[in-house]
């Protein structure tokens, strides 16, 4: 049994598509897969307005072996396969690889060169060669179909963080919006302010929350998980102008007179609330007050989102 989609970041609606493929598998006997792409098909066929990613490849796989799907099918998406016809892709992949015998599918699935599949060929191709098609409509964060303006989409998340509305795109995704990316050097600012913190390059093609301070959770290599206060902006209390937004993270159980060294290392950052809007400060001093206040915050909100959801210990962001 098999779904179909780019499955950018394994949302709640997603999980709800998932979890009816695993209960119609489960009276039929059948096993799982969920097929997706390497790369957002828009990335390849229309490069300039391309979405940003709710989530890079190695975590979407992360996410949904978490769903409890048998297998995960990852297609490569490149020039060639943009040119694949519809029918192509369903004798060589669905048949040919997976020898489907049901397939479900969101009602407005589109597929194939120009998007000239959909589920009424999938429908008349499945009755030639022996699968059935389920379409589903989408749903919201209930899991139940939804209204137009309740439905929970990448596009929703998405616009949700640009605006800075992250308590609604994380209740969309099911979890703490995260990222990740390597450490690197900075201009050692934050350090020389009494906040060491870990500069992390994310990749550019994932989408960021909009500017601001938030209150998250870091996790290291090792699998140690910190509270994290995260500065993400352009410091417009020192430049005049950054091309480019930067993610700072500032370990909150780590002594700021003993930083530990995270150079090289890749993190993982989740942001659970945001805090403000970022600031320009007409002082280095009056920064850095308010910075003693968004890491007390930050401290303090994370602490009591830990104990209400019963974790002796910070919780993992992708738990």
């Amino acid at each position: 049994m098999v779904t179909i989609g780019a499955y950018d970041g394994v949302h709640r609606g997603h999980v709800a598509v998932i979890n009816q493929v695993r209960a119609l598998a489960a009276e039929r006997g059948l096993t799982t897969a969920v097929v997706t792409f390497d790369e957002h098909p828009a990335a390849i066929v229309r490069p300039e307005s391309a979405p940003a990613l709710l989530c890079d490849l190695d975590q979407k796989l992360e996410l949904l072996a978490a769903t409890g799907i048998d297998r995960t099918v990852v297609v490569r998406f490149d020039e060639v396969r943009a040119k694949e016809s519809a029918e192509d892709f369903v004798t060589s992949t669905l048949v040919g690889c997976l020898d489907a015998r049901l397939v479900v599918v969101g009602a407005d699935f589109h597929f194939g060169h120009e998007r000239r599949g959909n589920v009424a060929l999938l429908d008349e191709m499945g009755r030639q060669v022996g699968f059935e098609v389920r379409p589903i409509d989408l749903v919201g964060t209930d899991g139940q179909p939804a209204g137009d303006g309740a439905k929970v989409s990448s596009t929703a998340i998405r616009a949700a963080l640009r605006a800075g509305e992250l308590e609604a795109a994380n209740h969309m995704l099911g979890r703490p919006h995260e990222v990740r990316g390597r450490v690197g050097h900075g201009d050692k600012r934050a350090r020389d302010l009494g906040f060491p913190t870990a500069n992390v390059a994310v990749d550019g093609r994932i989408c960021l929350p909009a500017d601001g301070i938030y209150a998250g959770w870091c996790t290291r290599e090792d699998g140690s998980v910190h509270p994290t206060a995260i500065s993400l902006g352009r410091r417009p209390t020192f430049y005049e102008d950054q091309p480019v937004s930067l993610l700072e993270a500032h370990l909150l159980d780590v002594d700021p007179m003993a930083p530990v060294d995270l150079y090289g290392e890749s993190l993982r950052v989740s942001f659970v609330a945001r805090l403000r809007d970022e600031e320009r400060f007409d002082s280095v001093e009056a920064l850095v007050a308010q910075m003693g206040r968004d890491c007390e915050q930050a401290r303090t909100l994370l602490t009591s989102s830990s104990e209400a959801a019963g974790f002796d210990e910070s919780p993992s962001p992708h738990g």
